[in-house]
């Protein structure tokens, strides 16, 4: 019975061994990311930059590329129902990313078909230009990630 268990456990061990290894290997290395966000849904925002700030707080290098109505997250007049259990909205979790070195652009065509311009748009947060977007998009040390 005791080598059975013995068996049973060794077997267990090896079968994490590859996932505690993973998860263990992004412990210490920066990573830079790409999040493109484009979801107008505001629990899709809201999990989009919970995700960013949490990848930022781990140390990555957190890129925010924000279009269509995504973008009005960037805006200064920016009103929406702040999401449970912390009672924050996407764009006051966009602020915070930015307070930690995230850095977050609108897509390069939100101002031009929208009615808003540059001074519209919160401190920090740029406007994208589409081929610093394709290189960061085309790095392969660059994780992209889209909601």
């Amino acid at each position: 019975m005791i080598k059975l268990f013995k068996a049973l456990a060794a077997a267990a061990l090896l079968a994490v061994a590859p996932f505690s290894i993973h998860a263990d290997s992004h412990k210490g290395a920066v990573e830079e990311v790409l999040v493109i966000l484009s979801s107008d849904s505001l629990q899709t925002q809201g999990m989009a930059m919970v995700l960013s700030n949490t990848m930022a707080k781990q140390g990555a290098k957190v890129n925010v590329l924000l279009c269509d109505q995504a973008g009005d997250l960037a805006l200064k007049t920016y009103e929406a129902p702040a999401l449970k259990p912390k009672d924050v909205t996407p764009g006051q979790m966009l602020r915070g990313l930015l307070k930690q070195g995230g850095k977050a652009k609108v897509c390069a065509l939100y101002l031009p078909n929208s009615d808003y311009g540059k001074d519209d748009l919160i401190d920090g947060v740029g406007v994208a230009m589409p081929p610093e977007m394709a290189g960061q998009m085309l790095n392969p040390k660059m994780r992209t990630f889209t909601f």
